[in-house]
């Protein structure tokens, strides 16, 4: 067991893609890195996921601006998490949209957040000494709300904790597609350290109920067809549900963390120890899913010293 965490030392860059997943509907993916979506109106565009900073984000505008002109009027931040909102300043939207839950999680533990993933992420923040600060909405919603960009509908919703308490997905009726964020991962591991891991699968659900064409998703490539959607949902159904049961059987006979560690990954590794950043995210999932199955509700804060207690623990 080594205390380095898996991404610390990963610097090389990855190659990006920008693809069309509906009429004016693009996908900004980047090898299993946090992804961008774009909606196209007809007078302007929103961007779904800022990046963690302002230079990243400089990467979604220049491919923008290849396919578009519009200005840039809304932003819509999924969940709280550093890699999807600081680098929201450089696009300079009038309207930063979030659910309440994630504004309150902002408030909450948002700094913390910051802190712990600039440690142990550093490629993810090229660029850092640009970021101005905690990035705040302009605009909440409880349940959902719908934004026109000229005759556009984009519905905005809130369909069940998952990834956090406080996810969003994005839904363009006139294209059926959907902006997923992290609740939906392709090829990549799920990171669950601040997840609802045993109500995810209803969220998933909730999801498929709409019938998305295509999917951008929170990291992986993007899932145009159904069939493909139905794939990567049932991929990270198994996934979520793999973390959980075993560390939840676990729990349940009084076995420690060390334990729910070895469970854990006696489940997941034949199955998805290939995915983009599975080794990154193993200790956060096991930690949480093994609170969550002793009945801690809250997914507690992580700090660098709750950092160190996981290690302590997992080492026994």
């Amino acid at each position: 067991m080594t205390t380095a965490f898996a991404s610390a030392g990963d610097m090389a860059d990855k190659e990006t893609r920008f693809t069309e997943i509906g009429d004016g509907l693009w996908a900004f993916t980047a090898e299993g890195d946090p992804n961008s979506g774009v909606i196209i109106g007809d007078d302007s565009v929103m961007v779904i996921e800022a990046q963690a900073t302002p230079q990243l984000a400089e990467k979604v505008i220049s491919e923008i601006r290849k396919v578009t002109s519009k200005p840039i009027t809304h932003l819509v931040l999924t969940h709280y998490h550093a890699v999807r909102v600081l680098g929201a300043s450089a696009y300079g939207a009038d309207q930063i949209i979030m659910s309440d839950t994630a504004r309150a999680m902002v408030a909450e533990r948002g700094q913390e957040d910051w802190d712990s993933e600039f440690d142990r992420f550093p490629r993810l923040f090229q660029g850092h000494e640009s970021i101005p600060g905690l990035t705040w909405p302009t605009t909440t919603f409880s349940d959902r709300m719908t934004v026109y960009l000229g005759n556009r509908r984009v519905d905005i919703m809130h369909l069940g904790r998952a990834h956090t308490a406080g996810d969003a997905v994005i839904w363009v009726p006139d294209a059926e597609v959907m902006f997923t964020g992290d609740i939906v991962e392709y090829h990549s591991a799920c990171y669950c350290g601040d997840g609802h891991l045993a109500e995810w699968g209803q969220t998933l659900d909730n999801i498929a109920a709409f019938e998305p064409q295509a999917i951008a998703p929170g990291r992986g490539d993007a899932l145009i067809g159904p069939d493909m959607v139905a794939s990567a949902i049932d991929s990270t159904r198994d996934f979520v549900d793999s973390t959980y049961r075993p560390a939840e059987r676990v729990a349940a006979r009084g076995g420690s963390l060390k334990d729910a560690w070895k469970a854990v990954r006696a489940e997941c590794d034949p199955k998805f120890s290939d995915f983009a950043i599975y080794e990154h995210c193993l200790p956060f999932n096991v930690s949480r899913a093994y609170d969550e199955a002793r009945g801690i509700e809250t997914p507690r804060i992580w700090t660098a010293a709750r950092d160190k207690e996981m290690w302590a623990a997992l080492q026994g």
